[in-house]
């Protein structure tokens, strides 16, 4: 019974931790896009899209409120978004996206996590050119078909769509755009009545790696290890 309540106790906390990150994540950009384009999500359109991310990882309401106030108040602190390139082990190209107000605390944190994750930090540009930036777009695909979906979003910059899973294995569908064309075609979907799942810019593999199981758990570690990290929003790797 021990065992087992142990177990069970280790899940409950990772996913409590699990649900703080994604909070601090959403916090921060709500904090970003109203600084940037003020607190009405009519006339920001980077806001509703962080509102609605936040919403699907049920962030309380609350606190997406203080999160607003502390932007619009001055409590907020100065987030810069920055990149970070290197190598997990066995080669695998990591790009690590911070929202940071301290890059000299960040750079020194993340060189650390790679140096004990087995991975080498690298240099700008150094592993960037495996990876495209695209603008991502998950909706639920219940009641939506894909050819009239297509048709509807091809003028508004829908370059790709699929079929795929969310976090918890859920059926979804997945949009890609170019960066550029984000905003065109979050207008499109929300002149279809649509409301994403979530709807972020993604750095998108341009080939992938695959690994044996113990490899592949070797990489997965480190990407865990900077996931963890507070000023770490997200990791993208090519693993298969």
């Amino acid at each position: 019974m021990g065992r087992i309540f142990e177990t069970r106790k280790h899940t409950m906390f990772a996913r409590w931790d699990k649900m703080a990150k994604a909070f601090t994540r959403c916090g921060k950009e709500i904090e970003i896009a109203v600084k940037s384009g003020g607190a009405d999500p009519k006339s920001n359109p980077a806001l509703r899209r962080v509102l609605q991310n936040a919403r699907s990882v049920n962030m309380p309401k609350d606190k997406i409120e203080a999160a607003i106030k502390r932007a619009l108040g001055g409590d907020s602190k100065d987030y810069e978004i920055l990149v970070y390139e290197g190598y997990a082990p066995h080669g695998v190209p990591l790009l690590v996206e911070a929202a940071t107000d301290n890059p000299t605390r960040t750079i020194a944190n993340i060189r650390v996590h790679f140096n004990k994750g087995g991975g080498n930090l690298g240099t700008t540009g150094s592993v960037g050119f495996l990876f495209k930036r695209m603008g991502v777009f998950r909706l639920d695909p219940e009641g939506l078909d894909l050819d009239e979906l297509e048709l509807g979003l091809i003028d508004f910059g829908l370059v790709e769509i699929g079929e795929g899973e969310g976090e918890k294995g859920e059926a979804q569908l997945i949009l890609r755009c170019e960066f550029n064309d984000f905003g065109n075609l979050q207008t499109g979907l929300e002149e279809l009545g649509i409301s994403p799942l979530k709807a972020d810019s993604e750095y998108i593999p341009l080939s992938m790696t695959e690994l044996g199981e113990k490899e592949a758990e070797e990489v997965m570690a480190l990407v865990d290890r900077l996931e963890q990290d507070d000023d770490v929003q997200n990791v993208f790797h090519n693993l298969a």
